[in-house]
């Protein structure tokens, strides 16, 4: 059984940045062939041996995971040193690459995925094919809830049923314990619209009730059976169910989209309906310009989509 002291330190470290660390560290010993405490300049030999072949911001990860491991055994940081530090500019000036981001979804393609899974939920049912009909339902929910509200992946899959409010045609709230920029671990409360189409309240409301769920994670797995999980879905799960759910519907290049397409796609739609920076930033929960500017399309004329026929959409 774990000390309270080593639960509350593992609480304090997400679970993503968690399992980075420990990766890192197994590829530097492991595939690399390193030993750890290292040395300043077998950090900058690894580096120098991986220039090109990875990621500048991959590598830059792979050193914070180093410097960290370092601190928490009580050694010295060996990344600090001037020739680690060097060997990193020197990669990113010989190796510049343009950053790959996730293709953003549009209203356009939110709305016929949405379609696509009303019809697939109507057909389940009527086959009484219940696995097929909850997965369908999940999947809506997911994706309703993840446009709308801009959620980063790892916010999805940790929602709780215990920590969401939802009233049909008026609105829901969710609040988060902890996320990426609640360095504080606050938690933050997020509110999501009711709307007359692609609605990720009623979404919300149809997937738990068809699932009975009444406390713990939101979005969880469902066997062949039929058997809803009592573990939400593993975070590296999700890329591959948005894209075979991309893929079934009809999407073109659903293997180009990510968890981040729906956060990227909400921006654009946001930015593109008149939304300023400041009241985007406010919305999705961002701290800093540049991590903002980073999912939104300047001036892209393809990226403008207008709402649905018909239906005006208010976000607060």
């Amino acid at each position: 059984m774990k000390h309270p002291v080593e639960k509350y330190i593992e609480a304090a470290t997400r679970d993503n940045t968690r399992r980075s660390y420990q990766a890192a560290a197994r590829h530097f010993e492991v595939e690399w062939g390193g030993f750890l405490p290292a040395t300043a300049d077998s950090v900058a030999r690894y580096l120098a041996d991986y220039a090109g072949k990875l990621a500048v911001n991959t590598l830059q990860q792979r050193v914070a995971a180093l410097a960290q491991w370092h601190v928490e055994q009580g050694f010295p940081d060996p990344t600090k040193a001037p020739v680690v530090r060097k060997v990193l500019k020197g990669i990113r000036t010989l190796h510049p690459a343009q950053e790959k981001r996730a293709r953003p979804l549009q209203l356009e393609q939110i709305t016929q995925i949405a379609g696509w899974l009303d019809a697939a939920v109507a057909q389940a049912a009527c086959a009484g094919q219940r696995p097929a009909q909850l997965r369908h339902a999940r999947d809506r929910a997911l994706l309703l809830i993840g446009f709308w509200r801009g959620f980063r992946g790892d916010e999805l899959t940790r929602l709780q049923v215990e920590h969401i409010k939802a009233v049909a045609g008026q609105g829901m709230i969710c609040f988060l314990p902890f996320s990426k920029g609640d360095r504080q671990a606050q938690g933050k409360t997020f509110k999501a619209p009711a709307l007359a189409r692609l609605c990720p309240v009623e979404a919300y409301l149809a997937w738990i009730e068809a699932a009975n769920l009444s406390t713990g994670p939101v979005f969880r797995g469902i066997d062949r059976w039929g058997h809803v999980s009592d573990d939400g879905l593993h975070i590296n799960s999700l890329i591959p169910l948005l894209r075979s759910m991309f893929d079934a519907a009809g999407v073109p290049f659903a293997d180009q989209y990510s968890s981040h397409s729906l956060r990227r796609g909400f921006a654009n739609w946001a930015t593109s309906n008149g939304w300023d920076l400041k009241t985007l930033m406010e919305y999705v929960g961002w701290h800093d310009v540049h991590s903002a500017m980073r999912y939104v399309e300047a001036s892209d004329p393809f990226a403008a989509v207008p709402p649905p026929a018909g239906q005006t959409v208010i976000l607060k």
